[in-house]
């Protein structure tokens, strides 16, 4: 796993506070959890676009999607203290809060996407548009990039190659479109890869159900163009039976803005769209929007019960990150501070040998990390990690992990652009001078 902490050798060189509480999580969590960067980071507050450590030193999150209006916005913290202290409940009882949630956020969507279910985390998003997608098409296949990222539960997991555990007998992958794609139109192109992936299921007598596909391609390296290169390739899985799913977890929210939503960009309507992370400012949320056929097809054939999806605590976190993005006029503040934070960006990687392509939309960018030409995922874990000691949080991201994922908080300033650019300026100019230094 790139960018991550190896204990190995670790004994005695962090500082005894952190070391202390290192033991303690890894004789009561287990080997499963991983830490980010060489050396992690202790935090115990936010706020805005800072996190903060116990002696008080902010760091930059440049990184982190999940409290998408900020670390600790007043606002969501308000709504989210003053329903759980009136009413807290599941969806088995008539409440008002649901209704109005579901009722404003599918006005984002285009008319024909009308219908929400709700869950707590994307895995479950993605994992119950698998079940809408088995019933509705009476099939099992699934089509995915090659190293897609979708979730943890056993079925999406198995259609997540990026974890590094394979992917399931019923599961096939396909390139993501590549800007520089020289076999023709990446659109075409990658619609034709789907058709083969489908005829190869086919093959081994399993039909496609859907094509999931994450719309900004952040595992496979942050993707965002050719914009409408996913229009073929949804008509190409509707063609072989399947439905088109737009997993908009990482992309969604105004992330990609002035798009709310990632399909959105490739001119298209999916038939569903799952959404997490940001939905809940911080809180779990998530859920899958679709249409009235295949909820009702859905639900005429099963039941779905989530305990904790959709519960009035929830709604309320979930109106009030829509009130902030609408009142602070997010959309409009993300595509203003992205375009400044990718011209800085491209302008860095005209000065220095080892960034090469910058892929940017709103506030989501990667930037490859290359020497001599090739992927350089050393290089790349230089840069986070000398980030990281100058106090501003990003990882990696690709098959290769030779990508530099940034990904802030929607309410990223420019001056907060800026800041991340001198450190990264300052630390590709560290790594010059070592590798000018080495014989």
């Amino acid at each position: 796993m790139a960018n991550a902490f190896d204990g190995d050798g670790q004994e005695g060189r962090l500082p005894a506070r952190e070391a202390a509480l290192l033991e303690r999580r890894t004789q009561r969590l287990g080997a499963a959890y991983r830490l980010f960067y060489r050396e992690p980071v202790h935090f115990v507050r936010g706020e805005g676009v800072s996190l903060f450590d116990p002696d008080g030193n902010a760091y930059l999150d440049a990184y982190n999607n999940v409290a998408c209006v900020g670390h600790g916005h007043p606002h969501v913290v308000q709504a989210m203290a003053e329903q759980a202290a009136t009413l807290n409940t599941h969806t088995r009882y008539l409440t008002d809060g649901i209704i109005e949630y579901a009722e404003r956020l599918l006005a984002y969507f285009p008319a024909s996407l009308s219908q929400l279910t709700l869950t707590c985390t994307g895995s479950e998003a993605n994992d119950l548009a698998y079940r809408m997608a088995r019933t509705v098409t009476g099939a099992d296949g699934v089509i995915v990039t090659d190293h897609a990222y979708h979730g943890v539960t056993t079925a999406v997991a198995q259609m997540s190659p990026s974890l590094g555990l394979g992917v399931a007998e019923h599961v096939r992958t396909v390139p993501p479109p590549d800007p520089h794609e020289r076999r023709g139109p990446a659109g075409d192109v990658l619609a034709a890869d789907v058709r083969a992936a489908a005829q190869d299921l086919s093959g081994h007598g399993i039909r496609p159900a859907m094509l999931l596909v994450d719309t900004i391609f952040a595992s496979d390296g942050m993707l965002p163009e050719p914009a409408g290169s996913l229009r073929p390739a949804a008509a190409e899985i509707r063609a072989q039976g399947g439905l088109f799913v737009a997993d908009e977890v990482q992309a969604g929210f105004a992330r990609l803005a002035p798009a709310m939503w990632g399909f959105e960009r490739h001119g298209l309507v999916p038939d569903l769209v799952t959404l997490g992370k940001p939905m809940g400012g911080g809180y779990p949320m998530a859920g899958v929007v679709t249409s009235p056929a295949v909820a009702t097809e859905f639900g005429a054939r099963t039941r779905y019960f989530n305990t904790f999806g959709g519960n009035p605590v929830a709604c309320a976190v979930g109106s009030a990150v829509l009130d902030v993005l609408e009142q602070e006029q997010l959309r409009e503040h993300v595509a203003d501070v992205g375009a400044h934070l990718a011209a800085g960006l491209r302008e860095l990687s005209s000065r220095h040998e080892l960034l090469g392509d910058v892929r940017a939309a709103g506030l989501f960018a990667g930037v490859d990390v290359v020497r001599e030409g090739q992927p350089a995922p050393d290089a790349a874990d230089d840069i986070v990690n000398g980030l990281r000691d100058r106090r501003v949080l990003v990882s990696t991201s690709g098959p290769h992990e030779d990508v530099v994922k940034i990904r802030p908080p929607l309410v990223f300033a420019r001056s907060d652009a800026d800041r991340l650019l001198a450190a990264l300026d300052e630390t590709l100019t560290d790594l010059s001078r070592v590798g000018r230094a080495e014989p």
